[in-house]
């Protein structure tokens, strides 16, 4: 091309990047942009297309001609990028990983003992009253570790959700604590020295919504707090004491919950299915929803193996038992098998549009080269 050709730098993203700030951007920060430590350590970087100069094309138009331009060559020996997925499996268990859960639901509907079922612990969580004025939300942060893993798992719980006579603004408080975590990640994402690598990250993974087991119908409460969530947070509705109804009722009460949300726009998390190797299971397993749970810290011997169980003068139910409820379903795709991308959907869906709204509030506009506001 002779003298005529520049490099056309473009951006490039692998799947847990962080986008980067309009800021970065008109400032020309060559720096990669780093995720916090909490999260997989995976950083943007810039990949050359050559190109020739002319006219300012679009990010689009100048990711289709980077395509174009692009070519595939064999390698003639190995080189070695081939320890690229090692390196960062390496890189993110030195690091650690975060998880923060939120759970929604009344007072005494067994939120806290789900949760210490599902982790296998105990976060001597203290037993709230049903008079709460009003609804505060209660973080705690722990740290945990399984085989060489570390997790720094966040637990956000609702105290006095529902216990109030006026419930009508119940989910306001909620919305305000979600919107208070995207808001500190942005300022930190904003600033002209910024840590996120070392930035503990509170932004709330997933909604696990806890639905009274009356067998009927949603409350009004339920919807209006769901609807309001949805564009904010990931929800994994599940049915709480589910051992205090009838099999049949129980499926026909799923049938109900599901209908009910979809007739009024709430949109739930969908465990997805574009990946072959968990679709199958996936998109079983939304079949299923809402979980229908059971939770219990009491260990009982049946048989010959002690298990997690809830005792009844009519028999005994296993927490662990597929055919007594949807526990092990629960577990399974919340931690085993979707818990990255429930990061990952925070991040890339949820974020994002937060983050878009207050940029343009800003007077950012995707406009030029340099994303200059609009005055």
């Amino acid at each position: 091309m002779g003298h005529s050709s520049c490099w056309d730098w473009s951006w490039k993203f692998d799947t847990g990047s962080h986008p980067p700030s309009p800021l970065s951007l008109a400032r020309g920060d060559p720096s990669p942009h780093v995720m916090a430590s909490s999260d997989v350590a995976r950083q943007l970087y810039y990949q050359p297309d050559i190109g020739v100069k002319g006219p300012f094309t679009s990010p689009t138009d100048n990711h289709d001609a980077g395509k174009k331009n692009c070519r595939s060559l064999f390698l003639s020996g190995h080189v070695g990028f081939d320890s690229l997925p090692d390196q960062l499996v390496n890189k993110s268990i030195h690091q650690g990983f975060c998880f923060n859960i939120l759970s929604i639901g009344e007072t005494g509907i067994g939120k806290s003992t789900l949760i210490d079922t599902l982790f296998n612990t105990s976060f001597d969580d203290h037993v709230s009253t049903h008079f709460q004025p009003n609804v505060r939300l209660k973080a705690q942060t722990y740290e945990l570790q399984e085989s060489n893993v570390r997790l720094k798992l966040t637990i956000v719980n609702t105290v006095g959700f529902g216990d109030q006579i006026n419930k009508d603004d119940s989910y306001q408080p909620i919305v305000d604590y979600i919107d208070a975590q995207f808001e500190a990640y942005l300022q930190e994402e904003l600033k002209i020295k910024r840590s996120l690598y070392n930035y503990h990250d509170t932004r709330i993974h997933v909604c696990l919504y806890f639905i009274s087991p009356t067998g009927h119908s949603l409350k009004t409460l339920d919807l209006l707090t769901m609807k309001n969530l949805d564009s904010k947070v990931n929800i994994i509705p599940v049915i709480a004491k589910a051992d205090t109804i009838s099999k049949s009722e129980l499926q026909k009460f799923k049938i109900k919950i599901m209908s009910e949300l979809v007739s009024n726009g709430v949109q739930i998390y969908q465990f997805p299915t574009d990946d072959e190797s968990i679709a199958k299971i996936n998109a079983t397993m939304n079949g299923h929803l809402p979980f229908a749970v059971v939770g219990s810290t009491e260990e009982l011997k049946i048989g010959n193996k002690v298990v997690k169980a809830r005792q009844y003068p009519w028999g005994i139910v296993q927490v662990e038992n597929e055919n007594h409820c949807d526990f092990v379903k629960l577990r399974e795709m919340l931690i085993c098998t979707n818990m990255e991308d429930l990061r990952e959907q925070t991040h890339m869906r949820h974020y994002e549009l937060y983050r878009r709204c207050k940029l343009e509030e800003m007077g950012f506009r995707d406009t030029g080269p340099e994303n200059k506001p609009v005055r």
